[in-house]
């Protein structure tokens, strides 16, 4: 067998150095929701979202700034980043007020639909139609969030439906990406990220603020904000080193760290039905990004998709 060519191993060193980031990535973030479940029952989830971004935007700015990054602030779309920033921060508030009342493995299986979503409404607002494979693999991925909340048979909490609007607010936050990435590189989309967020929430933190009992609460305020923003750290250096298809099938392992720290950190452990409807979810999404990689193959099989 021939060896390998230097550029060969190259690529494939840069892979797997992208595929460890990405997992610790969902770690960092698997850490800021049981974090964010944790503080609940402690604050308002509103002050939980202003720890979280406030504590990041600080981090972010730290490494991130005019002086360390001449033009950092500078946008061509300045517009496009406060509607994406705003999205995001819907999608964390409306996801922290969820955690208060479900459980971890919940929330990220009915968030892990966020990618059916977004290959849903790419069509009218990016003109990339989905073919009649795909809307089959959305539709099903669907029914699995369909099996996840239960409606109407009392299955789960009535929190799921904010976590739904949650994965819309990130859904199109994730469209919203796209297109600013075509404008601004990705730390000045990071700095605007933690510094729209935490501008948007200090107008009306003094109504929800109370002060932290234990320096134990504190600390848990810091880490959070800290998880979160090396969390999106560690998910722009991934996306620099691979491309996003390889990536993306090692961002459904947080489900993993989501069951583990749910039942360590809680005692709670996701039934059957969480379990059935997550893998209906998951398997949906793998399908999703199969197509992906099929639809970049010039056959002509590839237009039925």
């Amino acid at each position: 067998m021939p060896a390998a060519s230097p550029h060969l191993s190259e690529t494939r060193r840069s892979r797997l150095i992208a595929i460890g980031l990405i997992c610790c990535a969902v770690l960092f973030f698997a850490l800021l929701d049981t974090s964010a479940k944790w503080l609940s029952g402690h604050m308002h989830p509103v002050q939980t979202v202003f720890a979280r971004y406030a504590v990041s935007m600080v981090l972010v700015l730290m490494l991130l700034n005019p002086w360390s990054h001449p033009g950092v602030l500078r946008t061509k779309r300045p517009w496009l980043q406060g509607v994406r920033s705003l999205l995001l921060l819907g999608a964390t508030a409306l996801n922290f007020i969820a955690l208060k009342y479900l459980q971890l493995a919940e929330t990220v299986s009915i968030m892990f639909a966020g990618p059916l979503l977004v290959a849903l409404v790419a069509g009218p607002l990016l003109g990339e139609w989905p073919g009649p494979r795909r809307l089959a693999a959305i539709g099903v991925g669907f029914l699995g969030v369909l099996v996840i909340t239960r409606p109407g048979v009392g299955g789960m909490h009535p929190a799921a439906l904010l976590c739904v609007f949650g994965t819309i607010c990130y859904s199109f936050y994730a469209l919203a990406t796209r297109q600013v990435a075509a404008y601004d590189p990705p730390e000045t989309t990071m700095v605007y990220s933690g510094v729209a967020g935490t501008l948007a929430v200090l107008p009306i933190i003094p109504f929800f603020w109370t002060m932290p009992q234990t320096p134990f609460v504190w600390l848990v305020m810091l880490a959070m904000g800290a998880f979160g923003g090396f969390g999106h750290w560690l998910l722009i250096l991934a996306h620099r080193l691979a491309p996003a298809t390889v990536l993306a099938p090692f961002i459904y392992s947080q489900i993993v760290w989501m069951i583990v720290l749910g039942w360590f950190v809680f005692g709670q452990f996701p039934d059957g039905w969480t379990f059935a409807g997550a893998t209906i979810v998951i398997a949906s999404g793998l399908y999703l990004l199969y197509r992906e990689r099929v639809r970049k193959v010039p056959e002509t099989a590839a237009r039925l998709d």
